[in-house]
Parts: C-alpha cells; sequence; structure tokens
C-alpha cells in the first residue's frame, strides 16, 4: 500500500516568517506535527511517503504513484487544499482528509472519499480495520477524547529536518477555558489531556537522534493550563535532560495571561529551557474582553502581567484582534499606544473573523450577521460577518495599526526598548554556527544595506555592541523578523478592502 501524505502550502503571513527563513537558509518554520504523528499509527509495511507543499512543490508523478492520498490542513489553507484535492482527482486517487479544516467543515469538500474527523487516535485504527475489510464509510468522527499516554512519537524519517527552522512537540490538548472566537474546544474539548512526562523526554530524545539541535515548539494552546503535573513531573524531567544533554534545544510556546500570576512557574520553564511564550492578550479594550468572554485578561493590568513575563526571562509575543462588537473608535490608537508601552517585539494583529462552530460563529448566525466563509487568514483584510463598527473605518484603522506598528521607527523602538531591560536566564549558551554569518552578512546586504529601514537597523546594531553586547545576536535577529514584518505589513496595505 503506497500512501501519499501532503500538507497544502500556507499563504504568506505574519506567521509564515518566508522573508525571515530566507536569511538562516530555511524553508518553513515547522513541519506538519498531525501527519507525522498520524504515519507513526499506519501499518507498518505501508510504505508512506509526504510533501510538505511549503517546503518544496507537489509533482504529478508522486500523486501517480500513490494509491491514497492522505491530506491534512488548517483553514487558512482552504485554498491550497481545494487545488491538491482538484489535482488528485484528475489523477482518480482516492482521498482521506483530516485536521482542523475537515474535522469541522468536512460538508465543503464532496469530493473527498473520506473524513477523518477529530483526533486520530480515535479513529484511526476503526478506519484501517473498515479497509481491511472493505468496507470503508465516508467519514469517521471520534466519539470521545483521545488519550494521549497512547499517542506515539512522530515519523521524523518522514522529514528532511534541515528545511525547518523548528521541531514541533505537543504535550497537551483542550482548554478549560471559554474565548468565543477559537475553536480549541470544539477540536479537542475542555478537559486538558496530556503526555506522560516519559514520553515527552522519549519525543526530546528522538528529535535528538535524528541529529536535531535548535528550537523546539512546545504547540500546546495554552503549555500551562495544567501547572501541578507541570511543576512537579514534567519541567523537572525536562531540565535533567537538558543538563544531561547539555542544552541542544530552546523552547517556546503558548500560554495564557495568568502565567503572570506564578512566579515558580516561570522561574521552573526558564530553567527548562523555555525562552518565548505566545500571549494571547486580544485586546487592550475590557468591554472586549468580555464580549468574548476572555475572562481570564479581565481585571488586570496587562501591561503589568507582560512586564512579569518579560523579567521572568522569557520575550513575549502577542496576540491581538480588531473587529469586536464593543471596540470603541479609539481602539486602534489605544492598541498601537499598548503595543508600544509593551514592547512586545512580535505583534500579530488580525481582524476578527468567526470560524465555523465556535461559539461567536453561533451567536452570529443567531443575529443573522454571517457573511461568507471565513478564509482563515485574518490579516487578508476579510470579514465573514457584519461588523458594528463602519466596515471601512474599521479596515482603514486595521491597515494604519498594521502600517505603524512595523514602522522602522516604531518596530526597532520596540526591540530597543526590550534589550535594554531584558535579562536572558536559560542557560543554554549562544553556539556558533556557520549559517549565522550568512545570515549576518545577508541581513547587512539586504537591511542594512538596500532595505528601508537601514539606518534603524545600524543604530541598533552599534547601540547593542556598546550597552548590551552579548544580546548582539538577539539584535541581529529581531531586525530579520523585522524585515519580514514590513513586508508582510506592505502586502496587506496593498491589499484592497474588502468592503
Amino acid at each position: 500500500m503506497k500512501i501519499l501524505m501532503i500538507y497544502p502550502e500556507s499563504p504568506d503571513t505574519f506567521w509564515s516568517y518566508r522573508e525571515a527563513l530566507k536569511f538562516i537558509r530555511r524553508k518553513a518554520s515547522n513541519p506538519p506535527l498531525g501527519l507525522l504523528t498520524i504515519a507513526a499509527m499506519l501499518p507498518s509495511e505501508w510504505d508512506i511517503s509526504l510533501v510538505d507543499m511549503n517546503v518544496r512543490p507537489l509533482r504529478d508523478r508522486q500523486i501517480a504513484k500513490a494509491d491514497y492520498v492522505w491530506l491534512s490542513a488548517m483553514t487558512v489553507q482552504k485554498q491550497s487544499a481545494r487545488e491538491v484535492i482538484s489535482r488528485c482527482k484528475a489523477h482518480g486517487k482516492p482521498i482521506v482528509a483530516g485536521g482542523p479544516l475537515f474535522s469541522t467543515g468536512w460538508s465543503d469538500f464532496p469530493e473527498v472519499d473520506t473524513f477523518i474527523c477529530g483526533e486520530g487516535e480515535e479513529t484511526i485504527h476503526e478506519y484501517i480495520e473498515d479497509m481491511k475489510q472493505g468496507r470503508v464509510k465516508h467519514r469517521y468522527e471520534a466519539s470521545g477524547w483521545a488519550d494521549l499516554t497512547k499517542s506515539p512519537i512522530p515519523r521524523w524519517d518522514l522529514i528532511r529536518m534541515h528545511d525547518y527552522a523548528s521541531m514541533p512537540i505537543q504535550y497537551s490538548r483542550g482548554c478549560p477555558y471559554s474565548c468565543d472566537f477559537c475553536d480549541i474546544t470544539l477540536l479537542f474539548g475542555r478537559k486538558v489531556r496530556t503526555k506522560a512526562a516519559e514520553q515527552i523526554i522519549e519525543e526530546l530524545e528522538a528529535l535528538y537522534s535524528h541529529g536535531w539541535r535548535d528550537g523546539v515548539f512546545f504547540v500546546d494552546d495554552n503549555f500551562i493550563i495544567h501547572t501541578p503535573h507541570l511543576k512537579k513531573e514534567l519541567l523537572p524531567s525536562i531540565t535533567q535532560w537538558m543538563d544531561t544533554h547539555q542544552h541542544p534545544f530552546i523552547f517556546n510556546t503558548q500560554a495564557s495571561i495568568n502565567m503572570s500570576d506564578d512566579p515558580d512557574l516561570m522561574a521552573m520553564m526558564v530553567q527548562a529551557g523555555f525562552s518565548k511564550v505566545f500571549v494571547g492578550i486580544e485586546t487592550p479594550n475590557e468591554a472586549s474582553l468580555g464580549e468574548c468572554s476572555k475572562n481570564h485578561n479581565l481585571n488586570r493590568n496587562l501591561l503589568d502581567s507582560v512586564a512579569k513575563i518579560i523579567n521572568a526571562g522569557f520575550e513575549v509575543q502577542g496576540g491581538f484582534i480588531l473587529g469586536f462588537d464593543s471596540d470603541p473608535k479609539s481602539i486602534f490608537d489605544d492598541l498601537i499606544e499598548f503595543i508600544q508601552r509593551s514592547s512586545i517585539i512580535t505583534a500579530m494583529v488580525g481582524l476578527l473573523n468567526a470560524m465555523k462552530g465556535t461559539e461567536l460563529y453561533l451567536r452570529l448566525k443567531r443575529e443573522h450577521r454571517l457573511l461568507d466563509v471565513e478564509s482563515g487568514d485574518n490579516t487578508d483584510c476579510s470579514i465573514n460577518f457584519l461588523t458594528r463598527m463602519d466596515k471601512a473605518q474599521l479596515l482603514a484603522g486595521y491597515k494604519r495599526v498594521i502600517a505603524t506598528i512595523y514602522s522602522p521607527a516604531y518596530y526597532y523602538g520596540r526591540v530597543k526598548e526590550f534589550l535594554r531591560s531584558y535579562t536572558p536566564k536559560h542557560t543554554r549558551s549562544f553556539k556558533f554556527h556557520p549559517v549565522h554569518v550568512l545570515s549576518f552578512v545577508a541581513s547587512i546586504l539586504l537591511i542594512g544595506i538596500r532595505g528601508k529601514e537601514r539606518l534603524h537597523y545600524w543604530k541598533l546594531l552599534f547601540w547593542t555592541i556598546f550597552r548590551r553586547p552579548k544580546l548582539f545576536p538577539m539584535a541581529v535577529t529581531y531586525s530579520i523578523y523585522g524585515y519580514h514584518y514590513r513586508k508582510t505589513a506592505e502586502r496587506i496595505m496593498h491589499t484592497e478592502l474588502q468592503v
């Protein structure tokens, strides 16, 4: 049995880091963890290959050789997924599809032969048995939530690791919070389920044995939810493993703002090797936070909370949303001010869209405010519902926010303020690699000589050399990130307003 797994192409957004990856000779940020995990559940005698279209193109000869095509995608990959489906059906290949896009939107893809909806650990074995018996159903849906202690180590042998900037690991699934725009509870439930500490160590060991010595992204939607287990088992186990292996990885993850309330947890995470965390801040407007039930962000000074996380030794990346019903006309200036005062270098600002099946989607449907199906890309200037604020005003304000925060003066100002106060506390020292020289030279050529931000670039580098010399590699890295963010912002600025 020849199985061709395909991961569709993602559009160019802030998240893609496409422009930044060119500096380090990498092609994509992370490999498709879902497909690699599913591959480990399939019969060992099956011949499995994987094409990540974010790394290399899909060839017709690869489709022609396959007996079955397995496809996984997120909503943002919808357009590419449709093109892949069309190509595979033209070759007469049966398609098995899963992942977030198909779990909630399977009815939008009548050409697909079989859907694996929900978590693969709950459905794959049933599908395989039915396949052997010749009675495959059109749709398989999990009756419960997966036991992650039975989830296998991903098939890292199916990818070329050097194509990627980071490797993904998942420790937990599920979220107890009720943010109405989020589809995590829809996909993974409210009960938080975790892998055993021993499993995570085995996965780290697998990455290590495959030669990986770079960043590792814990893809959990909220890494800190199961705090007692983190403190008692997982973080001590990771710390011990990292010490034994001379700190080969740097970890980053996603967490809620209330991690700032637990200094001991943050200290343990830093000791284990975590240096970066993405936090869903969403908005500085309390009425909008209440509207979307982001209750754990309420009744706190968000700037102080961010400062506590930074002071603990993390870089904070922030997620922000514009388009809530409760957003005042001043929200654009308020958001710009908040981002600048917070020293959040990476501020991912997007437009609110209603993902299918979420509480927001259901509310807007009851209010007869839904428009087109969401694109999954919250930076493409599309909104799939009738907004309370005039849509043209909202879109123009969004563009102004993006243009401002990623203008050289504002962006490099945040970088400088962050480096001024940041004290790294993780134990992994900077390890030189020839690619660092190449990326630095490329930054001089593309940013320091040709870039619109070249004056700010040189000012930052010289300031860092004289004031914070140990942070010079970080200054170069953030300059490269800024190049990507500026290019993405310029693309957004040239996107036609969809009014």
